[in-house]
């Protein structure tokens, strides 16, 4: 696969931050890392190189991204709203910065679906329920779409409209429901150790309830929260349903 590295300073996350690239054109996939992980990790533990037949054939294009997760929701340093201040600054990050640089490295308003594991699959389901103007579709595996779950306990304005659990449960608007209507979403998940398929049935039911379509795909009790799943699922989605 082509492969290339971007850096700019971002004023939004007052830091250097790095973009990987993989591939020639196609429709651009943007990829949030697991936990406390780099832009790096998917290509370092070989997910990329599932899907590399369909990068070289141009389907797609990688955008492989930082988050800010050792600054917010694993940073045990910080008061609460620290962390939720820099969501939100990251969110700035990904629609002034990230978006733009991705429509004119493509040379053209692509699609953009997101995806990721694990934390990575919040960070990706969660910019296409608040921005479907923008995003194109998600793939979230292996995810909690309550951001309860990283906040500690601690409830604000800016968890709230940052934990698709929350705000989707009382999203009325029907110009953003008709755009997500529009969207292709999956939501998967195993069940085997330290799997959560409840967070997945749960967000899928919130869903189902806007008559939102998607497809929630719950994988064996063999399919633990680790890098053999994902090995299986990223490739097969990318395939069958992007």
């Amino acid at each position: 696969m082509k492969r290339e590295i971007h850096r700019w300073y971002s004023p939004n996350l007052y830091r250097e931050i790095e973009v990987a690239v993989y591939g020639h054109y196609g429709y651009a996939l943007l990829m949030f890392p697991t936990a406390g992980a780099d832009y790096l990790e998917y290509e370092r533990f070989g997910l990329f190189d599932r899907v590399s037949h369909l990068v070289n054939s141009g389907k797609f294009k990688i955008y492989s991204i930082n988050t800010v997760n050792n600054e917010s929701w694993l940073n045990r340093r910080v008061a609460p709203r620290y962390k939720s201040l820099w969501q939100q600054a990251y969110n700035r990050y990904i629609t002034d910065e990230l978006v733009p640089f991705i429509h004119l490295h493509s040379h053209g308003l692509v699609p953009i679906v997101t995806a990721g594991a694990s934390l990575g699959a919040y960070h990706a389901v969660n910019q296409l329920m608040r921005r479907p103007d923008i995003f194109a579709g998600t793939l979230g595996m292996s995810g909690s779409y309550d951001l309860k779950d990283y906040s500690d306990g601690y409830f604000d304005d800016l968890v709230y409209f940052n934990s698709p659990v929350d705000f989707m449960k009382n999203n009325y608007d029907e110009h953003s429901l008709n755009m997500l209507r529009n969207r292709r979403i999956v939501i998967a998940a195993g069940q085997g150790n330290y799997e959560k398929p409840s967070a997945s049935v749960e967000f899928s039911n919130i869903l189902h309830g806007k008559g939102i379509g998607h497809k929630l795909d719950l994988w064996g009790h063999d399919m633990t929260h680790d890098w053999p799943t994902w090995y299986k699922m990223f490739p097969y989605f990318m395939e069958t349903h992007f």
